[in-house]
């Protein structure tokens, strides 16, 4: 199984005196040219007087936008305890122990917008930067296109990937062909019909995460195909407001299928 994540917008700081970024030490080092190429457009962007209007934030992100020029310096800790936001609150991979510690640091990817892919002990600062067009450097999702394609071919191949990312992500990286790629969505029953809804779905994507993550048997518990993950995803039906789960086939070729969890109406 590969389990692909958001970033989370919602970030921590690394504690003072925790040594600094070092992009030689990521996991996939074919990606250390493309993410330096980021990392420099966004600490000049990130100083321009326009920097606010050239990230897309609003004037309250002004001091995480000026801590952009400085990350090469900035204390860096285990991307799974920088990431900080709902997804990874409910799915808690800096609190994993043993088996499920384990199992998180071989199937586990985030895409991020700066450093292209992260496995959860990758050690990276807090940053403020979505998929979007930075200027000097175009759109991300093309930047980090054909380099995430070369980086994780092999890991994806002929796995089933169960893939929690929005759209802007999906466009930097599709799984080879050979995947077994299953989207997943989150729907809530209201007045009678199914809506989707935000807040709640990243909640509900880092449950399932951490249930893949935490299930027991050992390496035999991973999913190795959509109906094994459709039939682990079933099991916390009647927990965390899952009252069903249901799992549509690829609307065409190329196309992921839709792992659906429906919540009651909260």
């Amino acid at each position: 199984m590969l389990l692909v994540l958001p970033p989370s917008e919602g970030k921590t700081s690394a504690p003072r005196g925790a040594p600094p970024l070092d992009l030689d030490t990521l996991t996939f080092p074919g990606l250390t040219e493309p993410r330096a190429a980021v990392l420099d457009a966004l600490g000049r962007v990130s100083a321009h007087r326009d920097a606010l209007e050239l990230l897309e934030v609003g004037a309250s992100l002004a001091d995480e936008v000026e801590r952009n020029t400085r990350l090469r310096t900035a204390p860096a800790a285990p991307a799974s305890r920088v990431y900080s936001g709902v997804l990874y609150a409910a799915a808690g991979l800096g609190r994993l122990r043993g088996p499920a510690a384990e199992r998180a640091a071989t199937s586990v990817v985030v895409i991020s917008a700066l450093f292209g892919a992260l496995t959860p002990a990758d050690r990276v600062p807090a940053y403020r930067l979505a998929m979007q067009t930075l200027p000097g450097l175009g759109p991300l999702a093309a930047h980090w296109r054909d380099p995430l394609a070369a980086a994780l071919a092999d890991r994806a191949s002929g796995d089933v990937v169960v893939d929690c990312r929005s759209g802007p992500y999906v466009a930097a990286w599709r799984p080879p062909a050979d995947a077994d790629w299953l989207a997943v969505r989150v729907e809530q029953l209201r007045a009678g019909g199914r809506v989707v809804v935000s807040h709640h779905a990243k909640h509900t994507r880092g449950v399932l995460a951490r249930h893949l993550l935490t299930r027991r048997g050992g390496r035999r518990a991973e999913p190795r195909d959509a109906a094994a993950v459709l039939r682990a995803a079933r099991s916390l039906v009647g927990s965390h407001g899952v009252v069903d789960v249901e799992l549509a086939a690829p609307s065409s070729r190329g196309r992921a299928a839709t792992l659906t969890l429906v919540l009651g109406d909260l």
